[in-house]
């Protein structure tokens, strides 16, 4: 039973450097389960020169709308001074902020996306799709276009583009058949020049595509496999959600044409991270890495991250 004072407000610290996803799932796991019915609010502390991946940005906005959406109070903090908000800004981050998250010391009253939109030719800004209305069809050739430009004295560039628009097409399309219908999924691109990769990053916030596929995993007699055997499963050989068809095996098509060009893929289950790296032209179980018993983020959120060398 929740009485008052088992109610509790919850601080997310994130550190004043580079953030990758696993920096912010051991952060979160710091933090406790936000989305926990004991949890009245909670204040993300994002320090002046916090850098923050781009699958990160797109993975803190889809939780603070699911805290948003559970009608917590959420709250950001920035310094005053540095880079950070600024970033953030540029990237579109607040244009799908929802409207109840308070920001201090201020919410940008202008968007930098949409000011600053198209005139970096190394990212694509955070991307809204949603199941209840008709698919972007720009978004797909606008990321795989990006990813292009990554790699421009690279003989087999177009080839790459034409892999890197069936990663994305299949991703989106991906969320529109298991996400089921309620908030936002987004898509972001960012190069890194001095990494030498580009990351994409879809996340959506529906039932975790574990859940929406868990008939297809009793019909193939999968349900005693561990979570990253079927992950891994899915990006291999596919599993589809009908009886009968293709439907559903779109993170197989991902993962072929990933593999094809050495990318690392990172996916955020509902209680589980998995890092998959390419070991001879194909993901393996035993190459996983894996953080279990995560803080409960809903929904399915997935990287590519393409070397640039």
């Amino acid at each position: 039973m929740v009485t008052e004072s088992s109610l509790v407000e919850r601080k997310l610290s994130l550190p004043d450097k580079w953030v990758d996803t696993h920096t912010f799932d051991n952060t979160l796991c710091r933090c406790g389960d936000v989305l926990g019915p004991f949890v009245t609010g909670v204040i993300v502390d994002i320090p002046p020169n916090c850098k923050l991946m781009i699958d990160v940005i797109v993975r803190l906005l889809s939780l603070c709308n699911q805290l948003s959406a559970c009608t917590k109070r959420v709250r950001l903090h920035f310094g005053d001074a540095g880079t950070a908000i600024g970033y953030l800004n540029r990237m579109g981050f607040f244009d799908h902020l929802a409207a109840a998250v308070e920001v201090y010391p201020h919410r940008p009253t202008l968007s930098g996306a949409t000011i600053h939109r198209g005139s970096n030719k190394g990212l694509v800004e955070i991307e809204r799709f949603n199941r209840s209305v008709p698919a972007d069809k720009t978004l797909a050739p606008r990321l795989a276009e990006t990813v292009k430009r990554g790699w421009p004295d690279r003989a087999d560039r177009n080839a790459i583009e034409s892999a890197s628009f069936s990663i994305f097409s299949e991703l989106i399309g991906n969320v529109y058949e298991h996400s089921g219908p309620g908030l936002d999924a987004y898509a972001a691109l960012q190069t890194y020049p001095q990494a030498k990769k580009v990351t994409v990053t879809v996340s959506d916030s529906g039932m975790g595509i574990m859940a929406s596929l868990k008939p297809a995993f009793e019909r193939k007699g999968l349900t005693s496999m561990s979570e990253v055997a079927i992950l891994v499963e899915m990006f291999r050989r596919g599993i589809s959600s009908k009886e009968e068809g293709n439907r559903g095996l779109g993170l197989m098509t991902s993962g072929r044409h990933a593999i094809r060009f050495n990318a690392d893929l990172d996916v955020r289950l509902l209680n589980q991270r998995v890092l998959l790296r390419p070991s001879q032209d194909t993901y393996q179980p035993h190459m996983a890495y894996s953080q279990e018993q995560l803080p409960l983020l809903w929904g399915t959120h997935i990287s590519f991250s393409f070397r640039l060398d």
